[in-house]
């Protein structure tokens, strides 16, 4: 039980990356905060969670919303006493490029993906500094480096996290601060498929990924986040701050694709 008596926040957890995060932190001991803006799914998965002996509590506020993160810091405390872990996770994924993004895309795009997740930290970093110890995980994507053409406003909101996960952690370390953040690949989840789908692709396109895409034969699952994601929560992770982790089966820097065989 490597999360025993830690309380951990995931936002946008009722689906998807966040939702695999909540299993598995709450398999391996942890009091676990379900957030997002589905109240309906958010009551199926902690009801789901409470079958498999997990303790969990759900919290709903829209992150466009600017009361929303003391809100959701507030429900935490109130619901559980204390914050050991915040997982950055939910994001606005938009398609958008240079003649797509006007002011009003970008404005909501950052709100989400950026103003929100630092809000978030600001509000449980006094939490943490009482207890002398906190861990925040920012969900990234390997789009941070540079991003598809038409995803120009999610990837800048993306390569700014890493920027404010070092910042920050190189600023409040000495709090017991820990901040890192994860550059996810390409991941299968509902809205994914779903996002595939609408776009043209057919519904069994998963199973029909290419070697150059999956080396390894699949796209990531959620779970495959979730495990690394245990690691840095945990208290095997004390020394390790500021640091971005690509999750990914191939290397995003200096890649050369092999020739399938």
């Amino acid at each position: 039980m490597r999360l025993k008596d830690k309380v951990i926040l995931v936002t946008g957890s009722t689906t998807g990356i966040g939702e695999g995060i909540v299993r598995i932190c709450g398999k391996e001991g942890a009091t676990v905060v379900v957030h997002g803006t589905r109240e309906a799914a958010a009551k199926d998965l902690v009801a789901d969670l409470a079958k498999q002996k997990i303790k969990a509590s759900y919290v709903i506020a829209p992150l466009d919303d600017s009361a929303a993160p003391a809100k959701i810091i507030q429900h935490v405390i109130d619901a559980h006493g204390r914050i050991d872990g915040l997982v950055n996770n939910a994001a606005l994924m938009q398609r958008s490029n240079l003649q797509t993004t006007d002011i009003a895309v970008f404005e909501r795009v950052m709100t989400i993906n950026l103003r929100a997740p630092l809000m978030l930290i600001r509000e449980a970093y006094p939490h943490f500094k009482k207890q002398g110890d906190g861990r925040v995980i920012n969900i990234g994507s390997i789009n941070g480096y540079c991003g598809e053409n038409n995803q120009l406003a999610y990837s800048m909101a993306k390569g700014a996290m890493i920027t404010m996960t070092r910042n920050l952690a190189d600023a409040y370390g000495r709090d017991g601060l820990r901040v890192n953040h994860f550059n996810v690949g390409w991941t299968l989840t509902p809205n994914e498929h779903a996002l595939k789908i609408k776009e043209g692709l057919p519904p069994d396109w998963p199973s029909k990924v290419s070697k150059r895409n999956a080396p390894l034969g699949r796209i990531l699952l959620p779970e495959d986040i979730a495990w690394a994601a245990v690691f840095f929560l945990s208290n095997e992770a004390p020394m390790i701050n500021g640091s971005t982790l690509d999750i990914e089966q191939f290397p995003m820097i200096g890649r050369m694709i092999a020739d399938p065989h």
